[in-house]
């Protein structure tokens, strides 16, 4: 194993975790606890996988307190297993510059500027009025169209589309007068934008995603939302225009959410369910029915249509 060795000194020490068995045991990787082997620490988050916990090979396992008596190697007991395991997950990745050798196939605009320690990847774009920060990603094949702002330690995945211009027509006899997309997309620090992501930029005033939101891949936000701090959204989600959101969002793959709404602090929208009115309470929000056979849905939506109705 040519990566990273460490000690589960070294380990516990940076979760603040208790040891069981010898503390100089070294680990090279993470595994999961079924296909685990020697030199692995794997953890145990999920119930369903407790069963492993007698037959492992790993060197180490990471669990609670309760689990803890149940293991059979050495382990690192903590309060929450799997936020010890995304904390170590970031000490078994290659810091090299994936992109050292082909950043002069990039194009970046005179009128923008990006940052001696950020890292830019192949073929992609980055248009005039755009600032990438501090140790900040964009990956392959992205796209910063215009007026993209970008903070500090922020990752962009391949083929995303920062700053597009937003959905804005008029309509007169003669069909559609485009809007000129005048504002800009301002992103915070510490976020992480999928693949295939699609962020417009505002109309007038700016479109705003802040620190430590995680957007899954084809994700489409669209002109002037503003997406409060630490939300995270699953895959092919869509906000619409306009929509101011709280903090804490938690948002279910194939969701939307409609143009113009406000949505309060700490809200979880289940998968695949379209919200239409504004969210003034904190809370698990789901309107999704579960497959049926079609004469069945047929028979269940003339049951809702009627209760509705009532």
């Amino acid at each position: 194993m040519s990566g990273p060795l460490y000690s589960l000194q070294d380990l516990a020490d940076e979760v603040d975790g208790e040891i069981l068995g010898d503390p100089s045991i070294k680990i090279d990787s993470i595994c999961t606890i079924q296909n685990a082997s020697k030199g692995c620490i794997s953890f145990l988050a999920n119930p369903k996988y407790k069963r492993f916990l007698s037959s492992t090979k790993a060197s180490a396992v990471i669990v609670n307190q309760e689990n803890a008596k149940d293991l059979k190697c050495a382990g690192i007991i903590v309060k929450d297993p799997y936020t010890a395991y995304a904390v170590l997950s970031s000490m078994f990745i290659s810091k090299k510059n994936p992109y050292s050798d082909i950043k002069t196939s990039c194009y970046i605009h005179k009128s923008s500027k990006v940052h001696d320690t950020a890292i830019i990847g192949s073929n992609v774009y980055i248009g005039p009025g755009c600032v990438i920060g501090e140790r900040s990603v964009i990956h392959a094949n992205s796209s910063l169209v215009m007026n993209v702002d970008i903070g500090n330690d922020t990752t962009v995945h391949f083929n995303s589309v920062l700053g597009s211009d937003g959905f804005g027509y008029a309509s007169d006899s003669n069909g559609f007068i485009k809007i000129e997309q005048l504002g800009r997309l301002v992103i915070g620090s510490n976020v992480e934008i999928g693949a295939s992501c699609t962020i417009d930029r505002g109309a007038i005033e700016d479109t705003e995603i802040h620190d430590g939101v995680k957007l899954d891949n084809q994700v489409h936000i669209a002109h002037n939302v503003i997406l409060g701090e630490n939300s995270a959204i699953a895959a092919s989600c869509a906000i619409a225009g306009s929509t101011v959101i709280g903090t804490n969002l938690q948002m279910g793959g194939l969701s939307g959410i409609l143009g113009h709404l406000k949505i309060c602090d700490n809200v979880m929208i289940g998968a695949h369910t379209l919200i239409t009115k504004n969210i003034d309470k904190p809370g698990n929000y789901i309107g999704i029915m579960p497959a049926q056979n079609q004469k069945d849905w047929a028979k269940s939506s003339i049951f809702i249509k009627r209760r509705k109705s009532k």
